[in-house]
């Protein structure tokens, strides 16, 4: 904390927190509130290069005691963006009185129904809040756009009461909220929300998107927030050094994770203009115009600058350079012409977004072009917490609803995929609506979202970053396996322990093995272990079949090998399950050239595994002796789970789990059953249980149409002449 006038403190501006968003809160830390002498709940006034009022909340104490947290809504009212200092002082709560009417301007994209809208929730959502004339406002759960403060009664300071009558409607200066009051002759900036479109026309609405959008990646907006602000802010810092500022910054991961997101927010939130180049708009089938695009787009930045030059889909633009492809050279070439041409004074910044960083061409990637390369991945479980945080911000949660514990639930899923799950289950909440017109009047009055709602909607969202993979998260667990108690205690072991002791893991510097191996006669259960020991952790299951990764043209066999451990790791923690995995790592030296290559690449993937302890690998075989022995050694496949034929207890407890449910005749004892099918698999099992019932049904079916036989569903019984038949039927050794 800075030293400043008695009854004031000088604080440095962050982010507020997630939740806060749009509440018109600040947050400050325990030291300066016992220095100001106000309560929870008190207004104070904060003046950076403006003045504007908030409500005083208690910052965290893990929060610095410098700090102060407030909303992109406070700190465009501020006149102030994250970094700048403010000083805070006490507002005498006499002079703040309660409003009659507020009025409100809308942003332009709001629509009259919007409108209407805003006015039946607005006094809810900005109760007790603080406001002048000249702000501007965010309504939650209306419009992601701030509203501007038009006029308000009495004049001056005042807070909206449960009394306040709030009024909405465009009051002509086609403003919307996006322009910032100026108290000198500094420029109107309204947050940085002059954007631009494809083609450089200025629009002057703002973005919307603020630091409190974007959940889980504080860190890679931090990075992107130093190479972007600071040139725009303080270039002479940079002549001072002798060095020239970062010309480009490029945003790469899997689609989703809010890497135009993080460009919009970044641009919304530092006084620059903001052109938006979509990537195949510049394409043009006549010679010379792409390239013509292109340059108008940099000259108009120049002439406008200090702006920010955002390239969404890059590589359809600036892919790799070969003979073939002219029209995409004479771009490329054009591009890097334009980006090393750039004004030293670092007032034009290029940023690009791609999810394909390794097709762009090798020059763009170096030094004075794309100066930093910033990794968006997939977020962890504290990142999802956060992302959920926002995208429930203006929901209306029952109290079962608990946001950390869907994170948990949600292991691979980026923000668009959460964004989907509140999006699916607010809908899954609709749908659930009373059909009584009464009630379903007064469920709309006060909707709610429910904890069944939220897992309707992770039941139908599945996440992107693993779609292709066949990712799931299978909803078998260890009861659905009969036996295997040995199998399913290493199973335990060698995969959920490193996950849920991971602490004990650290403290004792013990690796947790990277690989297991369940080998075993055909039908004795090693996939459904898998899947069930996937179910059990709740983690994503990727199951690959080794014959679908042979291909014929050389290198693709391994760049499939290399894709699937790729999107693994980015949905880590993640479990990768090799079925037959010997059609693809037989022994080299006795097999096709292919085979050599793949295991080749396996080795390399599970060498490679040990940087990342939430991603297993899990193989079955019922050929070990086939598989090349480098994979069987300490460090790769290094835990080998035999899964033998079913003795006597296993076979009771598999035909349990098989006849779960099942309309089982007085006469049949599972016991005694089990006991007369030695030599039978879990396979077997299960195909004689399945026989005998699909006998019992043959004789109501047959016997009687299709609807009396319906009706007659309850009266039919698996009897044990139905498993003898079947068995007599079954060739088992």
């Amino acid at each position: 904390m800075s030293e400043s006038e008695p009854g004031t403190v000088t604080l440095n501006v962050r982010a507020a927190e997630k939740r806060d968003a749009g509440r018109g809160v600040a947050r400050i830390p325990e030291m300066a509130r016992r220095q100001l002498g106000v309560l929870s709940g008190d207004t104070v006034v904060i003046s950076g290069e403006q003045t504007t009022v908030a409500k005083m909340w208690p910052a965290d104490p893990a929060v610095p005691e410098h700090v102060v947290q407030i909303d992109g809504d406070t700190r465009a009212n501020a006149g102030v963006h994250v970094g700048d200092s403010v000083t805070v002082r006490t507002k005498d709560k006499s002079s703040i009185r309660e409003a009659n009417t507020v009025t409100l301007s809308p942003p332009p994209s709001l629509t009259d129904a919007e409108s209407r809208l805003a006015e039946r929730v607005a006094n809810k959502k900005l109760r007790n809040r603080p406001i002048r004339t000249g702000e501007q406002i965010r309504i939650e759960g209306v419009a992601s756009d701030p509203f501007k403060v038009v006029e308000t009664d009495p004049a001056g300071d005042v807070r909206i009461s449960s009394s306040t009558t709030i009024l909405v409607f465009d009051d002509g200066s086609g403003e919307g909220a996006g322009g910032r009051e100026n108290t000198g002759d500094a420029e109107t900036s309204g947050g940085a929300g002059r954007t631009r479109d494809g083609e450089g026309d200025l629009d002057p609405s703002p973005s919307g998107v603020t630091y409190e959008d974007i959940g889980g990646l504080d860190e890679e907006l931090e990075l992107v927030r130093e190479m972007i602000e600071l040139p725009l802010s303080e270039p002479e810092l940079f002549q001072r050094l002798g060095v020239d500022p970062p010309s480009g910054v490029l945003l790469y991961g899997p689609p989703g994770t809010g890497k135009t997101l993080i460009a919009r927010a970044v641009a919304n939130e530092v006084d620059a203009h903001f052109v938006t180049v979509s990537g195949p708009e510049i394409m043009s089938k006549y010679k010379g115009e792409s390239e013509e695009k292109l340059r108008e787009i940099f000259e108009r930045a120049r002439e406008e600058a200090p702006t920010i030059v955002f390239f969404d889909e890059i590589d359809s633009i600036a892919g790799k350079r070969d003979d073939d492809a002219d029209a995409e050279g004479r771009v490329v070439g054009q591009l890097l012409t334009l980006m090393d041409g750039l004004d030293a004074r670092g007032e034009v910044i290029v940023i690009g977004a791609t999810n394909r960083v390794d097709s762009l061409d090798p020059a763009l990637r170096r030094g004075g072009r794309f100066d930093r390369e910033i990794q968006i991945g997939v977020p962890d479980e504290s990142g999802r917490t956060e992302i959920l945080q926002v995208h429930t911000r203006g929901m209306p949660l029952a109290d079962d609803v608990n946001v950390e514990k869907i994170a948990s639930r949600t292991h691979g899923f980026v923000g668009a995929d959460l964004d989907a799950v509140a999006s699916e289950a607010a809908m899954a909440a609709i749908r659930k609506r009373p059909t009584d017109a009464e009630k379903r009047l007064e469920w709309n009055r006060d909707p709610k979202v429910t904890k069944a709602d939220f897992d309707t909607a992770l039941a139908s969202v599945e996440p992107s970053a693993m779609r292709e993979y066949v990712a799931e998260s299978p909803n078998t667990d260890f009861s659905d396996v009969g036996g295997l108690e040995n199998a399913k205690q290493t199973l335990r072991e060698s995969v959920e322990w490193p996950l849920t002791y991971d602490r004990l893991f650290e403290v004792t510097n013990t690796e947790p093995p990277s690989g297991v191996l369940l080998y075993g006669p055909p039908g004795t259960g090693k996939t459904l272990l898998a899947r069930a020991l996937a179910g059990e952790t709740d983690v994503n299951f990727v199951r690959v079949d080794g014959p679908e990764i042979i291909d014929r043209y050389v290198g693709e066999s391994e760049k499939a090998i290399r894709k699937v451990f790729e999107r693994a790791r980015q949905a880590a923690p993640s479990i990768v399950f090799f079925d037959e995995i010997d059609a693809i790592a037989a022994a080299r030296g006795e097999n096709h050239e292919v085979t050599e290559r793949v295991v080749s690449q396996l080795l390399t993937e599970l060498d490679g595994m040990r940087e990342n302890p939430n991603l297993v690998v899990l193989a079955a075989t019922n050929r070990k002796d086939f598989i090349d022995p480098a994979l069987l050694r300490p460090g790769r496949l290094d835990t080998h789970v035999l899964v033998p034929d079913p003795d006597l207890e296993a076979r009771e407890k598999i035909l349990e789990v098989h006849s779960r449910g099942k309309p089982l005749a007085d006469d049949l004892d599972v016991t005694e059953l089990a006991a007369d099918l030695e030599g039978y698999t879990g396979a077997d099992l299960e195909a004689l249980v399945r026989d005998a019932s699909m006998k019992a049904i043959r004789e109501v079916a047959t016997e009687y149409g299709p609807e009396e036989a319906n009706e007659r569903a309850d009266d039919v019984v698996i009897e044990r002449r139905h498993l003898e038949a079947a068995r007599e039927e079954m060739d088992v050794e």
